[in-house]
């Protein structure tokens, strides 16, 4: 059976120079443009983060790196057919990105579901789930890769819909990678027979040739730290340092990662540490599914998904800032926003040192914004919490809290409590909208050393959130504020003085127009 797509499938030259100039008369192209063009005026719709050109779109997907560009495909919805295609995008710097025609389409599969891309010394490989199929392989060679072609064999894991408990796998989006003895996939799923009792679990595959591929067990070992009805979906494992990372999103609790070694030999990832990106529900805007590529020199690129918390015309998917994770001592991983992010600056404000008097407020009367970066570096001190508030009206109704809060978070052991930190980010009051769907904050363990400074770099981008702290911790959620007036920024110490040894904030500028 065939399930061909509405959408005309072009065939494009197979020179830079061709490839652009068609793109400038490309149908699907123009199309985008007068989309994006008609979409700019959504108060939410964000400038300085990708999103999609028209309609939804779902997974990030098959994330490369390929003749001085990078690739970023997702799951698109073209409007003549509201069936899974693979969107692209294009950069040179993770920062501005340019669309480009729909990379894939469904054939012989009915759904071109998420995957993963393999970059080849001569080509590059797309793996997917094809609903209908099973797991399905497409090749491109060319310099943007707009011409892709299935290979023989496809689907070369058939799906099994209905496979059963006790069944030995379930396919799902599966991860291509390259080892020593040739290719492996790895498909996501889960532990047990009942969503409420399952662990995450992923499946490997292994093939010398693409076409004909074994079964080689369960992946993961060892793992002690997901919760009970967790999913392994849209796994992607890539070194990182000495390491090995398998990044996947739960559907249950949303983008996490292991890090353990990987056994090539017996086909097995020994895990020993674990962390989120995702701190409360997926849904309502929360850190849904990721994708990630290496950065050829053992680190890794990540950008994940968002989910919304309001329906938008036109559109209602977005991605996050290219994050880039690196193995520091023991198993901590640095997280840090792409480095391109700061080509974005515009105008700016400066705060020098300044105290922070207990239980004020203190309002940056010149730092205003909903498209706008702030770093500040701050001195807690003794204060049991400091908080900034962003996206503030000027009645207070609306605002979007972060917080530090010293000791804010008790861990029960068999001996005595002990507590940690914890930095939150609350959007309980970030909207008066009634549409807007609720959601609790999200809460993350967060410990400064001692005489440490707390280092927030926020980024704000009309109806997301993104925060770092002290390049260790990563946390963003969506917000719909409803009036025009809430702009505002804000600060506070509780309990105690704290003090902002420096503030500094920037307009941000709009990839998709010319400044």
């Amino acid at each position: 059976m065939k399930f061909p797509s509405k959408v005309t499938q072009r065939t494009y030259a197979t020179t830079l120079e061709e490839q652009l100039e068609q793109l400038k008369t490309d149908e699907l192209t123009v199309r985008f443009a007068k989309s994006r063009q008609s979409l700019s005026s959504d108060r939410y719709r964000p400038i300085y983060h990708y999103v999609n050109p028209e309609g939804p779109s779902n997974d990030p997907n098959g994330f490369c790196y390929w003749q001085d560009r990078y690739h970023l495909f997702y799951q698109q919805y073209p409007p003549e057919d509201r069936r899974q295609h693979w969107g692209h995008a294009v950069s040179e710097d993770l920062v501005h990105w340019q669309d480009l025609p729909i990379a894939i389409y469904p054939d012989i599969e009915e759904k071109c579901y998420s995957g993963s891309a393999l970059v080849e010394q001569d080509r590059v490989l797309a793996c997917y789930h094809g609903t209908s199929a099973g797991t399905m392989i497409a090749s491109s060679s060319d310099p943007l890769l707009l011409n892709w072609e299935k290979i023989p064999g496809n689907p070369v894991i058939p799906e099994n819909e209905t496979a059963l408990p006790g069944d030995p796998y379930k396919i799902g989006d599966p991860c291509l990678w390259k080892g020593r003895k040739g290719y492996y996939s790895l498909s996501g799923s889960q532990y047990g027979q009942r969503l409420v009792d399952s662990r995450p679990l992923a499946h490997l595959f292994f093939s010398e040739d693409l076409q004909n591929w074994t079964y080689r067990g369960p992946f993961i070992e060892g793992d002690v730290f997901t919760t009970a009805g967790e999913d392994c979906a849209v796994p992607y494992f890539w070194p990182i340092g000495d390491k090995h990372m398998l990044i996947f999103g739960s559907h249950q609790r949303g983008s996490q990662y292991l890090i353990g070694d990987w056994d090539e030999d017996a086909g097995k990832f020994r895990t020993f540490d674990h962390d989120r990106f995702c701190f409360g529900p997926v849904n309502n805007g929360g850190v849904n599914a990721p994708t990630a590529i290496p950065d050829g020199n053992g680190g890794i690129y990540i950008m994940h998904m968002l989910s919304h918390g309001l329906d938008t015309k036109g559109w209602n998917g977005m991605m996050s800032l290219p994050t880039h994770l690196s193995m520091q001592s023991g198993n901590d991983i640095a997280m840090e926003p792409a480095s391109a992010v700061e080509k974005l600056r515009r105008e700016s404000q400066h705060i020098n040192e300044t105290l922070l008097p207990a239980n004020r407020n203190i309002d940056l009367e010149n730092v205003r914004g909903d498209a706008i970066e702030l770093v500040a570096r701050i001195q807690p001190r003794n204060a049991r919490e400091v908080c900034i508030e962003v996206l503030r009206s000027s009645d207070g109704t609306e605002t979007t809290s972060i917080r530090y809060l010293r000791n804010g978070g008790a861990v029960k052991t068999k001996g005595p409590e002990t507590w940690h930190d914890v930095l939150v980010i609350d959007t309980c009051r970030t909207s008066l909208l009634p549409e807007v769907l609720a959601r609790p904050p999200e809460i993350a363990n967060f410990k400064l050393a001692d005489d440490e400074l707390l280092e927030l770099r926020i980024f704000i981008d009309k109806s997301i959130v993104e925060v770092f702290a002290n390049d260790r911790r990563y946390m963003t959620v969506r917000v719909h504020p409803s009036r025009e007036d809430s702009l505002g920024v804000r600060m506070r110490a509780q309990g105690s003085d704290a003090i902002l040894v420096s503030l500094d904030a920037w307009q941000m500028k709009n990839i998709w127009t010319k400044e």
